[in-house]
């Protein structure tokens, strides 16, 4: 069961003006479940993304991306889960291609102005046969409150959807902004690790636009890391249809794109700490805080290096406050300059370690205490200057191992 997220039901969610979208049951994997979407946009929308950097990504990776930097104007998205298209070669190439001819013609539009997106097993051939014939049924389907089916048709092991809205206000006009991503495993950074897709309303500069989902996705699905592995199929795309009838954003000086870029991010981080709640097989949702480092990098490396320890996170899971899992994480971190004297570590507000060892008020009961909490916080304290990083990870638990050894089953 994923920890701690709240019960998600379509009222929860905001339609979006000039945002539709349609699902449909195509069969690619499973029968009987939604696994096609389409996102249709209103003319004169401004669409941004940032996409995995595994060099092996995906064919509709490789096509949308072609897409966005032609400059036409996306009318569409299309979404299958249940095939990646990754590690297909040039028919994976050709049958995204195929996909997005197709709903082109069936929206009137250039196949440019579609991006392709796909998700599920690498290097297995596209059912495209089946993506095709279900397309009409996806844009029969259209329709502004479709976000929670939208959320659905684009999950693959999530437990459950994921999904946010909220409103602000911009030049006294309501804004509204809404975002749907998808993501259980295969989850780390160096994009965003998931798929990812976020609409709002508000009218904002493309170039504005594209400098807000870097910033977005570093302060977000940047910060996540379930098991370390960076997936081909990575993408998070940002959505403005410009409607909200608010004086147009054309400089990140401006108070409305401080309180644009406030609202993104914080749907985002909603959405990059559901996935890592719903962590395949996840117990524990962890919070890592590293301190007082020389460089945000040097802080990213420890807090990495725990997260990333199979020996940390399957303590975590046995609510076992083996702290010598977490100081030797710290101590191979890549900072060659270490002072291990200085460096202090906390369990929630515990302080366990300081001086090079254990602290002398720390008792084994405290550190046993915060490790039962479904929610765990570390933090790291390295008393060499003012930089501070944040990650949010998961447990390692039988079920991680179960969910990826049957997943082609």
């Amino acid at each position: 069961m994923p920890v701690n997220i709240p019960p998600l039901s379509p009222e929860h969610l905001l339609p979006v003006d000039g945002v539709t979208l349609g699902t449909a049951e195509a069969g690619i994997k499973y029968t009987a479940r939604k696994d096609l979407l389409v996102i249709r946009l209103a003319a004169h929308s401004q669409v941004a993304g940032v996409f995995t950097q595994n060099k092996f990504c995906a064919a509709p990776v490789t096509l949308a991306k072609r897409h966005l930097a032609s400059s036409t104007a996306i009318q569409a998205l299309v979404i299958n889960t249940g095939n990646a298209n990754a590690g297909t070669g040039q028919t994976g190439i050709d049958h995204a291609h195929a996909t997005c001819s197709a709903l082109a013609k069936l929206l009137d539009c250039d196949p440019q102005q579609v991006l392709p997106f796909s998700t599920g097993v690498i290097m297995e051939p596209l059912p495209v046969a089946k993506i095709l014939a279900n397309l009409p049924a996806a844009i029969a389907d259209l329709a502004p409150t479709h976000w929670f089916a939208a959320a659905q048709a684009i999950m693959t092991t999530d437990t459950v959807p994921k999904a946010a809205s909220r409103q602000i206000v911009i030049d006294g006009h309501s804004v509204t902004i809404t975002g749907i991503a998808k993501g259980s495993g295969m989850i780390h950074p160096n994009m965003a690790t998931m798929l990812g897709y976020i609409a709002t309303d508000a009218a904002i500069a493309p170039s504005l636009l594209q400098d807000l989902v870097r910033q977005v996705a570093d302060h977000s699905f940047n910060r996540i890391t379930v098991d370390g592995d960076t997936s081909t199929n990575d993408a998070l795309i940002l959505i403005a249809t410009g409607r909200a009838g608010h004086t147009p954003i054309t400089e990140s000086a401006s108070p409305g794109f401080a309180i644009l870029q406030q609202a993104i991010t914080e749907i985002a981080i909603t959405l990059a700490q559901m996935i890592v709640r719903d962590g395949e097989g996840a117990t524990k949702f962890i919070t890592i805080h590293v301190e007082q480092g020389k460089t945000a990098e040097e802080c990213d490396k420890v807090a990495y290096a725990i997260a990333h320890s199979p020996l940390v996170k399957t303590a975590c899971f046995a609510s076992d406050p083996n702290l010598g899992r977490i100081l030797a994480a710290i101590g191979y971190a890549g900072i060659d300059d270490l002072d291990v004297t200085t460096v202090q570590l906390y369990l929630g507000d515990v302080l366990v370690a300081e001086h090079g060892g254990r602290a002398s008020a720390y008792r084994e009961e405290d550190g046993q205490r915060v490790m039962q909490a479904a929610e765990i916080t570390m933090r790291v304290v390295l008393n060499r200057g003012q930089a501070r990083s944040t990650l949010w990870t998961c447990d390692l638990s039988y079920d991680y191992v179960k969910i990826n050894a049957d997943y082609r089953s």
